[in-house]
């Protein structure tokens, strides 16, 4: 399911316990890109043994040249330094529409806490935290993939189900 975020939207926001919320920066490549293959395993109901080789590459080269160039912002969560959660954002244009007049858009991704640790408000802080930078980028028009797990999240946030969209794969 495909979720979009727009102007108007209000989120209340409650963090129980207090964590440390790091921007990520190329220092962090592999922390990014570890948590990357946990989410797309996750997420698409993947074991262990399926060979991850390819994503694990590209994701690197991925992680490089966005964070380098601004195209991609992310966040490290921890707990007394123990990684618990990450979020990130990509930054893409598209041609200037009625309701997107600088063609800016934004994509969510890679949501990902720690069973453990979930429900306390991390991944809700997290998504609020890239919200905040993709619209201090101008971006008016933000949308994600959500699981069942973490729809309930986005829904509270004020992200809608896209009815009207299609994909070709």
């Amino acid at each position: 399911m495909r979720l979009l975020f727009g102007t108007g939207n209000q989120a209340k926001l409650s963090v129980v316990r207090s964590f440390e919320y790091r921007k990520a920066t190329l220092e962090d490549m592999e922390e990014l890109v570890r948590t990357r293959i946990i989410v797309l395993r996750a997420a698409n109901k993947l074991s262990d043994d399926v060979d991850m080789s390819v994503v694990e590459k590209e994701s690197y080269a991925y992680y490089k040249s966005a964070l380098e160039n601004g195209e991609h912002i992310a966040y490290l969560v921890y707990d007394n330094g123990t990684f618990i959660g990450a979020g990130g954002v990509s930054f893409y244009q598209v041609m200037p529409t009625y309701h997107n007049p600088t063609g800016k858009k934004a994509y969510i991704m890679n949501m990902y806490t720690a069973p453990e640790y979930r429900r306390q408000g991390i991944a809700i802080h997290t998504l609020d935290l890239l919200v905040k930078d993709a619209r201090e980028q101008g971006v008016t028009q933000i949308a994600l993939e959500a699981t069942d797990m973490g729809r309930p999240v986005y829904e509270k946030y004020g992200f809608i189900k896209m009815e009207d969209e299609m994909e070709l794969i």
